[in-house]
């Protein structure tokens, strides 16, 4: 089969779209043969063979107040991919957003008679912050949103939270609910982590870890709150953010005055192969957004046997199951998450019977069964063809 996913945001890009984009391409790669439609990380078209799949790089321009975000303009867009699905022959378009580049895939796409399956990643609260009025712009987007996935044949979302909210904003449903998927063999329990410290600078003490995007929507003020109380508790006690953003100065500051500085470590950006080593540095993961439709990096340190604490909000209750593996807390209830930190770093015994319930409920998001999911969805248009343009009109 001829695969084509378009992904407004991909390598180097660091997000949960682009990793899902990105680990879903070369999980079909060595069965099928896959095409990729993504900016490119200049203005330059380009086509490139990049481990088993063919990437074709669109010119793009970057994100004001978000450089290390980049966009394709839509100006001639339309035609340029229509030049890309010509070359490829795609049997099935499979789109990551309803942004410029994919949009134009949709149009393009529809115009061309391929059918298309669309998976939504977006939620307005994680682009609202950096708009002016940003809130006013709410039920806007996800209007825009769904107007653009409703042309999809089917559409899909990480849980089942995340479609339903999708069908609630407009989405034409039913929108299925298929896991991003985790790797279980490169996500595992006891990787080795001597290496990852020394490079990071990470001390070997209790940790509480973080990792992903360092901006405004992931409330990592509600953890660095939380510090002092739990090192009352358990003195020695770190937080470790893994990852770059535009938060790192304010967190800095907010430690300094907290009297917990000395106690907030910042890795910066971590190349992929270390990853599943900054999971194994740490004893407890911390995920305060409440903004999240699944939530990749909570999967990664459930895969890796960690115990995870995380916002009472959107589609976190999924993965933390309350007393379970982890905990939830009120969002923006930084004692509360205090409390439910010293009770973990206090009983090692505790903790680790919730890794080891984290680690099995991880295992139920195979990335297999993922992919194995989009095959089935891939190949309808051949099965059912009528079915499709009828769910299309």
């Amino acid at each position: 089969m001829k695969i084509l996913i378009g992904a407004d945001t991909y390598a180097p890009d660091v997000n949960g779209a682009s990793y899902f984009a990105q680990r879903l391409a070369a999980s079909l790669a060595g069965r099928h043969q896959v095409h990729v439609v993504c900016p490119s990380t200049d203005r330059e078209n380009r086509t490139v063979f990049s481990a088993g799949v063919i990437e074709h790089r669109i010119g793009s321009l970057p994100v004001l107040r978000r450089k290390d975000f980049r966009f394709c303009s839509p100006l001639g867009l339309v035609s340029r991919v229509r030049e890309v699905l010509e070359f490829a022959e795609p049997d099935v378009v499979h789109v990551q957003s309803h942004f410029f580049l994919c949009r134009a895939l949709v149009q393009a796409a529809t115009e061309l008679g391929i059918p298309v399956v669309a998976t939504n990643h977006f939620m307005p609260e994680n682009l609202t912050h950096y708009l002016p009025f940003g809130e006013r712009l709410h039920d806007w987007a996800w209007a825009d949103a769904a107007r653009v996935l409703s042309r999809a044949h089917v559409v899909t979302a990480p849980t089942p939270y995340a479609a339903a909210l999708a069908e609630r904003s407009g989405v034409a449903g039913p929108v299925l609910a298929i896991s991003c998927g985790m790797d279980l063999s490169r996500f595992r329990v006891g990787a080795p982590t001597a290496a990852f410290r020394l490079r990071y600078g990470v001390p070997a003490r209790p940790t509480i870890a973080y990792v992903g995007r360092l901006d405004r929507e992931k409330n990592l003020d509600v953890l660095v709150r939380a510090l002092p109380a739990v090192r009352e508790k358990v003195a020695d006690a770190q937080v470790m953010l893994v990852g770059t953003g535009a938060e790192k100065r304010a967190l800095t500051r907010l430690a300094a005055k907290l009297g917990v500085a000395e106690a907030l470590v910042f890795t910066g950006f971590v190349a992929d192969e270390d990853l599943p080593a900054a999971y194994a540095a740490a004893d407890v993961f911390v995920n305060a957004g409440t903004a999240e439709l699944q939530s990749l990096v909570t999967l990664e340190a459930m895969a890796s046997g960690k115990p995870v604490l995380g916002a009472d909000a959107s589609a976190l209750p999924h993965l933390v199951h309350d007393g379970d593996n982890g905990y939830l807390f009120p969002p923006g209830d930084s004692a509360t998450l205090a409390a439910r930190l010293i009770d973990v770093l206090a009983s090692p015994a505790r903790a680790a019977s919730m890794g080891r319930r984290s680690r099995a409920l991880a295992e139920e998001h195979d990335v297999n069964r993922t992919v194995v999911a989009f095959e089935e969805l891939y190949e309808l248009p051949m099965r059912a063809p009528a079915v499709l343009a009828g769910q299309s009109s």
